[in-house]
């Protein structure tokens, strides 16, 4: 479709509060401003400390002590527990439910890489990379801050960096989605408006978007961003990327970097910007009824992965017991034809049909934001078109909106 073309305010029923969260998210982090150096360097450091030994064991859940410490202590886990640790340290995107409010001042759009997502962190002549199940991806030299034991790496024996990645198969490249720290300044509590400036104008620096070497075994790369106006969403949805694309991004401004689920960051895609819009099952084949993961809990309540988590049910104690089920284990459903009900957003009830244990590997449930995504997707999907609509109904606003310049006269 072309740019130009008018297209009226997308509107749909509600079937989140995913905006009101938006603007919590916001005021939350402007109250709340952690020891952001800290958290960096703890960060760091449990990624290198890890041993390669301890990766390729699979803890059995029913093992696994429960979780609850202070930031302080996270350099002192090991094995199973550092990485349950490490996974909650990424920031992930909700999915896109409900077209924001000020799409086109308040965000940024790029095109999202196909590929593993994970943290890369170069330290003391070193460089790892780790997935969110905190499993290492790789261990190599690079040219990052810290990343090689090479006079070349630049900075001090102690710098360290943290960037957030997308491991790109196809080409054997880092695609750098955002910058967490830089030669050990902390970026926790910077707004993205920064932090892609500074990725941008740093990354480049180091040498590592050149070719691989000997001291630098993958090669880096930034993404192209876009304001989200209506060029910049159109580019970012048409434009041919030097990587396979696997949906569109949109991050707020004004958010900071933020471990966990945030709504200050959302996915979206289509059947133009991606090979799967529905989930597939482990035959790659998408499943008549849709599929969600969820937690059991100790009450027998069954919850996504979100802060607070949303219940979708509850199974009864003899069903727990028959299926050999526990606390903090995963499972899967399928929802029954049209089986979600909502009122004010919120949902209601949920049908749900028991379809057995998720692979141990799996670190966490669905989080509300997808599953209400692949529940629109099959029956009223949120198109480019709406999007761009929204773009066109903001821009409308702003050129009919009194001007604050005052004129002479």
């Amino acid at each position: 479709m072309a740019p130009h073309e008018l297209r009226r305010p997308f509107k749909r029923p509600t079937v989140s509060d995913q905006q009101r969260r938006r603007e919590l998210s916001l005021l939350r982090q402007s109250q709340h401003r952690r020891d952001a150096q800290q958290h960096a360097r703890r960060l760091a450091s449990t990624v290198i400390s890890l041993q390669s030994s301890e990766e390729q064991h699979v803890p059995d859940p029913q093992t696994e002590p429960e979780l609850e410490f202070d930031l302080r202590d996270s350099s002192k886990l090991k094995g199973a527990e550092a990485r349950k640790w490490f996974a909650k340290q990424l920031m992930l995107p909700e999915w896109m439910i409900d077209v924001p409010h000020k799409l086109t001042v308040d965000w940024y759009v790029f095109a999202r890489p196909s590929g593993k997502r994970c943290f890369v962190v170069s330290s003391n002549g070193t460089t790892v990379s780790r997935l969110r199940s905190g499993y290492v991806l790789h261990h190599f030299p690079s040219a990052l801050p810290g990343g090689a034991r090479t006079k070349g790496s630049g900075g001090s024996g102690q710098s360290y960096c943290i960037l957030d990645c997308i491991f790109h198969e196809a080409d054997q490249t880092y695609y750098v989605i955002d910058m967490v720290c830089w030669r050990d300044y902390s970026l926790y509590d910077c707004t993205a408006e920064f932090r892609f400036y500074w990725l941008n104008s740093k990354l480049a620096e180091t040498g590592a978007c050149d070719v691989p070497s000997r001291y630098h075994k993958f090669r880096f790369s930034t993404v192209p961003v876009y304001n989200c106006d209506e060029s910049g969403l159109y580019a970012a949805y048409s434009e041919v990327p030097p990587y396979v694309k696997n949906g569109l991004l949109f991050y707020n401004k004004h958010a900071h970097y933020q471990s966990g689920n945030t709504p200050l960051a959302l996915v979206w895609k289509d059947e133009h910007c991606s090979q799967y819009v529905i989930d597939t099952d482990s035959q790659g084949q998408v499943p008549s009824q849709q599929q969600v993961v969820l937690e059991l809990q100790d009450d027998g309540k069954l919850s996504t992965s979100d802060d607070p988590p949303v219940v979708f049910g509850c199974l009864d104690g003899d069903f727990i017991q028959k299926a050999e089920l526990h606390s903090g284990i995963l499972v899967r459903f399928s929802i029954i034809e049209e089986g979600l009900s909502f009122l004010d957003g919120k949902l209601q009830k949920a049908d749900l049909h028991y379809l057995g244990k998720v692979n141990r590997a799996r670190a966490f449930a669905d989080s509300y934001s997808k599953v209400m995504f692949q529940y629109m997707a099959r029956h009223s999907p949120l198109k480019i078109d709406d999007l761009l609509a929204s773009v066109n109904s903001s821009d409308d606003d702003k050129e009919n909106k009194p001007s604050d310049v005052e004129m002479d006269g």
